[in-house]
């Protein structure tokens, strides 16, 4: 059975403000097409091509023009609004009809990754595991900006922690998370964090807990664009290296 894939593209994107005060951040430019269209092409790698796209309200209809009904694109696109910016796992929560009794991707709007995920899709189909993370060796700086996972001697996930002042390693759980239906049921007995959302980390660390969570490393490189200089660094990563990823002289 082939998984299904979800595309988180909602959030106000006010670290990406006065940009996303006239358009969805996930309709920016990443130097030659818009933002979104790389995590669309991370889930057909997989094979995928029934995909939920969950938006906010705010430029909601942009994101619906360009995309339409999937068929430029090669896949069937469904839609959902996220009423109001609550954290990953609510908008998780919203693709319970459409998840339905499949397995699925998760994968956030401003994630670039820059290798297939076609085998990791195809461990996460044939194993017992309820949810599997990817995860990419970066940078301390980068790591104290995102979730990192800490390791033990056979290179299982032990726990997960959300920004850390002082990272205890570099392995950063990029935007792309492997989950069966059980996820959604997982997600109603989660609480809000201090900043009143739900977390993400929460999620990770109860399969941990579980014994239900694997992981597979990127050998390639990885992106995100959530900030004004994560922004413009992508930019000028792809410009620099548009004809090496896209196979050209």
């Amino acid at each position: 059975m082939v998984l299904k894939g979800v595309i988180l593209a909602g959030g106000t994107g006010s670290r990406l403000s006065p940009l996303t005060d006239v358009t969805n951040k996930h309709l920016l430019p990443i130097y030659n097409k818009p933002m979104i269209y790389y995590p669309i092409e991370t889930l057909k790698s997989a094979g995928i091509k029934d995909i939920l796209v969950i938006t906010g309200k705010d430029h909601a209809g942009d994101v619906f023009k360009l995309l339409g009904s999937g068929k430029n694109f090669g896949v069937n696109f469904t839609f959902k609004v996220q009423d109001e910016a609550g954290g990953l796992p609510q908008a998780i929560g919203l693709a319970a009809d459409f998840a339905h009794d499949s397995k699925f991707v998760s994968i956030n709007g401003d994630n670039i990754v820059f290798e297939g995920i076609n085998e990791m899709a195809k461990e996460f189909e044939e194993s017992d595991d309820l949810s599997k993370v990817l995860l990419y060796e970066g940078t301390k700086e980068e790591a104290m900006q995102a979730g990192v996972a800490v390791l033990d001697g056979e290179g299982k996930v032990t726990e997960v922690i959300e920004k850390p002042q002082s990272p205890p390693t570099n392995e950063i759980v990029i935007g792309v998370y492997f989950y069966t239906p059980d996820v959604f049921e997982v997600i109603k007995g989660l609480k809000p964090s201090a900043r009143g959302e739900f977390e993400i980390a929460d999620l990770h660390n109860h399969y941990i807990e579980q014994g239900k969570l694997s992981a597979s490393k990127l050998t390639k490189h990885w992106l995100d664009a959530g900030t004004i200089d994560e922004l413009a660094g992508v930019n000028a990563y792809m410009h620099k290296h548009y004809k090496e990823i896209n196979g050209k002289e």
